[in-house]
């Protein structure tokens, strides 16, 4: 389990999301709920993008912080790993 960092901007139309950590993970939502869901969304899209690439996971930074958030809260990623196996042709 990685452990990440969303902040949340209120703005006049809704609520800005970002996982500070984690670059790219960036949403909109109109009320709180919306805006965790989205990056939460975001935020697997992203990590399975750079594992499919072959690409490592940012690092997590529990120092990291942004001062213009309303909200800071700690997100928590877990992955799971699946094979599958097939042969190719299948026997009769």
């Amino acid at each position: 389990m990685l452990s990440y960092k969303a902040m949340y901007k209120f703005l006049d139309k809704g609520i800005h999301a970002e996982v500070l950590d984690f670059p790219g993970v960036i949403t909109f939502g109109e009320n709180l709920d919306e805006a965790r869901r989205c990056w939460l969304s975001a935020l697997v899209d992203m990590a399975e993008t750079n594992l499919m690439k072959g690409e490592s996971l940012p690092q997590p930074d529990p120092t990291i912080s942004d001062p213009d958030a309303d909200i800071e809260e700690p997100i928590h990623l877990l992955l799971t790993a699946a094979s599958r196996v097939s042969l190719v042709p299948e026997p009769s």
